[in-house]
């Protein structure tokens, strides 16, 4: 089995997977993005499948779109990859899909951004429609933080914060859940923290999180809905129940997961086996 790995640079959870490939007798060649030179009329890779792992959302789009125009199987998607970047395409693929998750709210001008906050209510929470680690996002509890970070994005963003995505706070009991998914496998641990941005890079601790049936259930969900094979389920514990914050489409495993990196390891390498 020849596998391609698309990386920008080899991090914990690559080595894991070539050791892991390579212990399998496989061929994994190291496909470094930056030096990746596409004919878009012609095929120049020979693999059974790719599987992605870059760090940039563009680059992993397009690369996996390409390579899907080739016939070439791929993990994740260009699809999934594409939907997955923007935050407003997992929103309405949710909601298509009749699975919960916080109100969302679109605006293209700062006007109409502040209506909508209004409406929704204090706090309300701002992001760029594309984004990830949990970078500039904004919790504003009031009117005059509402228009002074509207006037910050407007005037200081790229052209991705002219449209303002604006969604529900969600109280939660000072964690979310992390749902990793890997075929019909699920996997999920809590973090923790006292910042109302329960993420790793924001000093988040990680714990153990028992995969109930609902988790299970809801994970797998959001996985179908877009479309993925490969992905993280962020989830939130809501008075109303279990709502889907975010999906995204290259799971990191080794910093979440070091009490079972085996046997995620594993059960990633025995489902591309059953995909080539």
């Amino acid at each position: 089995m020849k596998i391609g790995l698309l990386h920008h640079r080899i991090r914990k959870d690559e080595k894991h997977l070539i050791k892991a490939a390579k212990s399998r007798g496989w061929e994994f060649d190291l496909i470094k993005d930056s030096k990746v030179l596409f004919d878009i009329k012609k095929n120049g890779f020979d693999y059974d499948l790719v599987l992605e792992r870059s760090i940039s959302h563009i680059t992993a789009m397009y690369a996996l779109k390409i390579l899907n125009n080739f016939g070439v199987r791929t993990i994740n998607s260009g699809e999934t990859a594409q939907i997955c970047g923007s935050k407003l395409l997992v929103s309405e693929a949710l909601i298509t899909n009749n699975i919960p998750t916080p109100k969302v709210r679109i605006a293209f001008t700062e006007q109409k951004a502040l209506q909508a906050i209004e409406k929704m209510g204090y706090p309300a929470v701002l992001k760029p429609a594309i984004g990830s680690w949990g970078k500039l996002l904004a919790k504003v509890n009031d009117r005059q933080a509402a228009e002074a970070v509207l006037n910050h994005k407007k005037n200081l963003g790229t052209y991705h914060h002219s449209v303002f995505y604006i969604q529900e706070y969600i109280e939660k009991p000072g964690r979310d859940i992390r749902a990793f998914v890997i075929g019909d496998k699920v996997y999920a641990v809590y973090r923790k923290s006292d910042h109302w941005i329960t993420h790793i890079n924001k000093g988040a601790k990680i714990q153990k999180c028992p995969v109930t049936d609902k988790i299970r259930k809801l994970a797998l969900s959001a996985k179908k809905a877009v479309r993925g094979d490969f992905v993280c389920v962020d989830i939130l514990e809501s008075k109303s129940g279990l709502k889907v914050l975010e999906v995204d489409y290259t799971p990191e495993f080794s910093q979440y997961f070091p009490h079972l990196d085996e046997k995620i390891i594993d059960d990633v390498i025995n489902y591309l086996e059953v995909q080539k």
